[in-house]
């Protein structure tokens, strides 16, 4: 199994150490492309996947319906770090954070279609100090960009704009950037298993919103994040999987389809714990 190491993800694995659904789970810990990779290459049974690698490996994977990382609006940790605005950055150096293919297409679609630039990117490790000691802005997410937005980016007199807040501001509808997802081949030996750690993330996303003061005062303690921000960000993101996000799931592929490495009307299979796909 999967996980993510961002905060992000914490709600939906805070809850799990409570049930002890925890000791029957061997978690892999890293960052959402390297996941993304290794359920690709077969060697995670059932992990997050960033939205853009679940559609290019769309054969081969079964979406967890109701489960998801996204927003619906602001999504506080995706963003763009700049010194200019977005519309002058027509052929200024951009750096692209390692870590999530799916935000720095999101940012790509935005700046070229919304802003009408078309800037020199360039991929590098997500540390802002570096990116913009060689770009006029940078695309981070994660705990990095959240950082950036609550205090990096303002200390440094940088202007950060939200790629959840401008998809929405675009489109009206939300953005999905991960969904959980199994891989056909495991889902048709081990339907059962497939079907109990999906009920045991409904429960533990549940558990842990129902109680997220609590969370947000666990995770303050090992975090740089206060407790009350923690609390904002964990309510802020959206963790659901169903029609307004398949919709802007849609509405995204059909946009960057062709040039990212999937059809634009690429299905979107979900698991139903009645054994058929939807």
């Amino acid at each position: 199994m999967g996980h993510i190491q961002f905060l992000n993800c914490l709600p939906l694995y805070w809850g799990l150490a409570r049930t002890g659904t925890l000791l029957d789970l061997e978690l892999t810990k890293d960052t959402p492309e390297k996941l993304s990779e290794r359920l690709v290459a077969g060697d995670l049974d059932i992990s997050p996947i960033t939205l853009v690698e679940f559609l290019r490996n769309a054969d081969d994977l079964v979406a967890l319906p109701d489960i998801a990382v996204g927003c619906d609006g602001p999504v506080m940790s995706c963003v763009i770090v700049s010194q200019l605005p977005l519309d002058r950055l027509d052929g200024e150096r951009v750096a692209l954070g390692s870590t999530s293919r799916t935000s720095v297409r999101l940012a790509q679609l935005l700046l070229a279609e919304e802003y009408g630039v078309r800037p020199d990117y360039y991929t590098c490790p997500p540390d802002l100090g570096v990116m913009m000691q060689e770009a006029r802005a940078a695309v981070l997410i994660g705990d990095a960009a959240l950082r950036a937005r609550l205090h990096d980016g303002p200390r440094l007199g940088l202007a950060v704009h939200d790629l959840g807040e401008m998809w929405k501001r675009w489109t009206g509808l939300p953005f999905v950037f991960a969904v959980w997802a199994a891989r056909r081949d495991f889902l048709a030996a081990r339907p059962d298993t497939v079907h109990e750690v999906h009920k045991a993330f409904l429960a533990s996303r549940d558990l842990s919103l129902e109680e997220v003061a609590k969370a947000a005062e666990q995770a303050a303690r090992w975090e740089t994040f206060d407790a009350e921000t923690l609390e904002r960000y964990f309510t802020t993101l959206d963790f659901s999987l169903g029609g307004s996000q398949l919709a802007g799931i849609a509405e995204f592929a059909r946009r960057v389809g062709p040039t990212t490495g999937f059809p634009p009307d690429v299905a979107v299979e979900l698991y139903r714990p009645d054994g058929h796909l939807g």
